[in-house]
């Protein structure tokens, strides 16, 4: 068969494929479109990096500067301090908050009583459905040195009340307690999909040959949701520039802003506010770049060690 017929034969079998499973591809029709119209058409906006935009010449009649708005941004003297923050708290996220699911859907994985253990499921996953400006506003009345209730018990032990808030050296913590606490019970959800795909039989065959508990972790769930924990990794390394402009910004104030300003809120405040909107796409897309570069680079790395990685 020549190079000609093979490849009339795979279109037709591609033909075939397609015509079979047209329903699925159907329903798979506005996710494809949405994606289309909300994260790539808005692509075509990137070259405003590269240009001084200005509204009443519109995105192409805009002058070119070449590469003067990354000069520009990189000798600024707060950039290196916004790196190093958004970096900093990032790589905090992901040391210690990506571990702690993991270990929540190994534990209610164990839970034997189903009512209590849906029940748990449910009470941890609920905080992902509420508003950072909420958690915002919860933080404030927990923590207020005026009439927080964190504060309220740290005076009647004796002792004098603390501005959490307005503290550069408690705010990382609160970041990453809050973090935790909403979006912990979302990726729990994740790894108990994966836990529930495994095999049964493997633990009845380790309880059988008189393996523990924690050996039948060891051996059996943990290597089961293994592809699932490099994939959710992977991601997290790709997010590595990006904590999120909700949860810094109730947050943020004049007293913190020194460990508090990142990327998200460092583009707001001088791209936006000041209408500098060739600037703040000059930011997004560097964060872009590198959280695609980190990306690129663990999906090689997770290869390497032996996983599909995500492409």
């Amino acid at each position: 068969m020549n190079n000609n017929a093979r490849t009339l034969s795979k279109r037709a079998q591609a033909l075939r494929y397609f015509l079979t499973n047209k329903y699925l591809y159907l329903l798979l029709l506005p996710c494809v479109v949405y994606f289309l119209i909300f994260n790539y058409a808005p692509m075509y906006g990137l070259v405003i990096a590269f240009k001084d935009f200005k509204f009443s010449q519109g995105i192409m009649g805009s002058p070119w500067t070449g590469l003067e708005n990354f000069r520009y941004l990189f000798g600024l003297s707060d950039f290196y301090r916004v790196l190093w923050n958004s970096v900093y708290l990032s790589l905090l996220r992901l040391v210690i908050c990506f571990p702690i699911p993991i270990l929540l859907s190994l534990m209610l994985n164990e839970i034997p009583i189903i009512r209590f253990k849906r029940l748990s499921q449910t009470m941890i996953y609920l905080p992902y459905f509420i508003s950072w400006v909420v958690i915002g506003g919860i933080l404030v009345n927990l923590l207020s040195p005026s009439w927080g209730l964190i504060n309220e018990l740290i005076k009647q032990f004796g002792g004098e009340p603390v501005f959490f808030l307005g503290s550069s050296r408690y705010f990382r913590g609160i970041v990453l307690v809050s973090h935790v606490w909403k979006n912990a019970g979302w990726d729990t959800i994740i790894y108990l999909a994966a836990i529930t795909s495994i095999n049964p039989e493997l633990y009845e065959a380790a309880t059988i040959d008189g393996a523990s508990r924690v050996q039948r972790i060891l051996h059996i769930t943990l290597p089961g949701i293994k592809a699932t924990i490099v994939i959710l990794l992977l991601l997290s390394i790709g997010n590595l520039m990006n904590n999120g402009f909700e949860q810094i910004f109730v947050l943020q104030n004049t007293s913190n802003l020194q460990v508090s300003e990142v990327f998200e809120t460092y583009t707001y405040k001088l791209g936006i506010v000041n209408g500098r909107f060739s600037f703040a796409t000059t930011v997004g897309l560097f964060s872009s770049v590198v959280g695609f570069t980190l990306l690129i680079l663990a999906n090689a790395g997770a290869k390497l060690m032996g996983e599909e990685g995500i492409f």
